[in-house]
C-alpha cells in the first residue's frame, strides 16, 4: 500500500514538472520571438531614420554647393569658392556614407542607387563650370549653365529625395505602430506567463501539502511495521543464536565421534589384517588355493576399510583442523607434491609443465593436499602406453560482485592432461564422495580424493569445477582469491 502511494506521489510530481517545464518552454519562446520582434522594428527604425538623415544631409550640401557655383558664376568673387568648396567635399562624402545604405525594400533600394548616381553627375556638372570659369572661360561657363542640364538634374534629385522621404516616413510611421503592437503584446505575453506560474507555483504547493499528509501518514504505518518486524527480528536472531550455538555444540560432538570412532574402527581392522599376515605366513600351506583366495580377498577389504576411514576422518578435519591461513608460494606446493610423487613419475614417464605461480594466503598443508589429489589423480587415470603430460597454468581472473567483496585479486589456475578424460554430465558428480567412475580393478582409491579438493577449495572462499572428453583428457580449473580468511571464521 504505502509503495503505491509513493508511486502516485511521484507520477503527480513528475507530471507537475513536465507541465512546468513545457510552461517555461514555451514562455522562454514566447520571451524571446517578443524581444526578437521588438529588436527587428527598434533597427528597422534605426535604418529609416538613417536613410532620412543622410539623404536629407546630402540634399542640403547638393543646395549649398550648387549656390556657392551660381554666386562665383555670376559675380567673378573668389569668396564664393571656399564655401563652394567645403560643400562640395561634404557631398563626396555624403554621397560615399549614402552608399553605405541598404534599405529593407527593394524599390527604395533602387532610388538610392539612382541619387547616388544623380550626385555624381551634379557633382561633374559643378565641377565643370567652376573650372571654366577659373581658366577665364566664364562666357563657356555660363552658356554651360543655361544649358539647364544642371537645373535638370537637381529637379530629378529633388522629386527622388521626395519619393525617398515619405515612402521612408510612411514605412517609420508603420514600424512606429507594430512597436507600440509588439510591446502590448509583449507585455501581454508577460503578464499570462506570470498568472500561469502563479497558479503552477499554487498547484505545487496543494500537491505538496497532499504529499505531504499522505507520507506522514504512511510512514507512521511503516514505523510501526518496522518497530514489529525488529521484535521479530530480535527473536530470529536469538533463536539462530542458540541454533548456532547448538550446531557448534554438535559439531564438537560428531569431531569427538569421528575420532573416536576411526580409532574404534582402526583397532579391529589392524587385529584382522595383523591375524591375516599370520594366517598367511604360518598355515598358507593348510588352507590351499581356495583358502589364500579367501585370506587375500579378506587382507584387501580390511585395507581399504581402514584407507576409507582415514579419507572419511581427513574429510570431516578439513574445516575443523585447519591451520591459519599464511603467506603461501604456489611454486612450492607444486614442487613439494611432485616430490611425493617421484615415484610414480617415474614409472609412468609423467611429465609436468609449470608456469610461474603467484603466492596466496593459504593453508599451505591443504593446499599440498589439493594439488597431490589433482596431479596423482592425472598420473593414476592415465591412457595405456601413452606418459601421462601435464600442464599447469596461471591468469588473471576477474572477480564477480561476490567474490569482490571477499578481495579484489584473483586467480584462474587450470591442470590439464592427456588422460583418458570423462563424459561432461560427470563434471560435477566426480566431486561426490564415493562416486566412482570406473571399478576397483581398473583404477584404486576409494573415490573420496575430489570431494576432499572440493571442501579444501571451498575453505578457500573459491571455486573448483572440471570439463574432460573422453579419450582426450580433463581439464580440473581453480579459481582461488590472493588474499582472504578461511570460510567460517567470520560467521560464514
Amino acid at each position: 500500500m504505502p509503495k503505491r502511494v509513493f508511486d502516485s506521489a511521484r507520477a503527480s510530481w513528475f507530471l507537475l514538472g513536465a507541465v512546468m517545464m513545457c510552461l517555461i518552454a514555451f514562455n522562454g519562446y514566447l520571451a524571446v520571438s517578443s524581444v526578437k520582434e521588438l529588436s527587428s522594428t527598434q533597427t528597422s527604425l534605426t535604418n529609416t531614420g538613417d536613410i532620412i538623415t543622410k539623404l536629407n544631409n546630402l540634399h542640403l550640401s547638393l543646395l549649398s554647393a550648387e549656390s556657392g557655383q551660381r554666386g562665383y558664376l555670376l559675380t567673378d568673387d573668389e569668396l564664393y569658392l571656399e564655401p563652394y568648396q567645403e560643400a562640395l567635399l561634404q557631398v563626396r562624402a555624403q554621397v560615399a556614407d549614402v552608399k553605405t545604405i541598404q534599405s529593407e525594400m527593394p524599390e527604395q533600394q533602387l532610388r538610392i542607387n539612382e541619387i547616388v548616381r544623380l550626385s555624381e553627375a551634379k557633382i561633374a556638372e559643378l565641377t565643370e563650370t567652376v573650372e571654366l570659369a577659373r581658366q577665364n572661360k566664364e562666357a563657356l561657363a555660363l552658356k554651360l549653365l543655361r544649358t539647364d542640364r544642371g537645373q535638370n538634374i537637381y529637379m530629378e534629385l529633388r522629386a527622388l529625395f521626395d519619393v525617398v522621404g515619405q515612402t521612408e516616413k510612411s514605412n517609420r510611421e508603420d514600424l512606429f505602430l507594430r512597436l507600440s503592437k509588439g510591446r502590448k503584446d509583449a507585455l501581454l505575453n508577460f503578464i499570462l506567463s506570470g498568472v500561469m506560474s502563479s497558479v503552477l507555483v499554487v498547484l505545487m504547493l496543494f500537491l505538496s501539502f497532499i504529499n505531504v499528509r499522505k507520507e506522514r501518514k504512511y510512514l507512521d504505518v511503516l514505523e510501526m511495521q518496522n518497530e514489529n518486524l525488529a521484535i521479530k527480528v530480535e527473536e530470529r536472531t536469538q533463536e539462530l543464536r542458540l541454533y548456532s550455538e547448538e550446531l557448534s555444540r554438535s559439531n564438537r560432538e560428531l569431531e569427538d565421534f569421528a575420532f573416536v570412532a576411526s580409532h574404534d574402527l582402526q583397532e579391529p581392522l589392524r587385529k584382522i589384517q595383523a591375524f591375516g599376515d599370520r594366517l598367511e605366513s604360518s598355515f598358507s600351506q593348510d588352507l590351499g588355493e581356495k583358502g589364500l583366495d579367501y585370506l587375500k580377498r579378506m587382507r584387501n577389504a580390511a585395507n581399504r576399510m581402514s584407507l576409507l576411514i582415514s579419507d572419511l576422518l581427513d574429510f570431516s578435519r578439513i574445516n575443523t583442523r585447519g591451520r591459519d591461513f599464511a603467506d603461501t608460494d604456489l611454486n612450492e606446493v607444486v614442487n613439494d607434491a611432485l616430490d611425493d610423487l617421484e615415484i610414480a613419475m617415474q614409472e609412468s614417464g609423467a611429465q609436468v609443465n609449470t608456469s610461474t605461480l603467484p603466492v596466496i594466503q593459504a593453508d599451505n598443508s591443504q593446499l599440498h593436499q589439493l594439488f597431490l589429489n589433482l596431479l596423482s589423480n592425472a598420473i593414476k587415470f592415465r591412457k595405456p602406453d601413452t606418459a601421462p603430460v601435464i600442464s599447469i597454468t596461471v591468469a588473471i581472473h576477474e572477480p564477480n560482485i561476490m567474490q569482490q567483496a571477499i578481495c579484489d585479486n584473483w586467480y584462474h589456475i587450470e591442470f590439464k592432461d592427456n588422460g583418458i578424460g570423462f563424459a561432461e554430465e560427470y563434471a560435477e558428480k566426480i566431486f561426490t564422495p564415493f562416486q566412482r567412475l570406473h571399478g576397483r580393478s581398473e583404477y584404486k582409491g576409494t573415490g573420496i580424493g575430489l570431494a576432499v579438493c572440493r571442501r579444501i577449495v571451498e575453505r578457500h572462499r573459491g571455486l573448483i569445477y572440471a570439463s574432460g572428453e573422453p579419450g582426450t583428457g580433463s581439464t580440473f580449473t581453480l579459481v582461488l582469491p590472493a588474499d582472504a580468511t578461511p570460510f567460517g571464521s567470520k560467521g560464514d
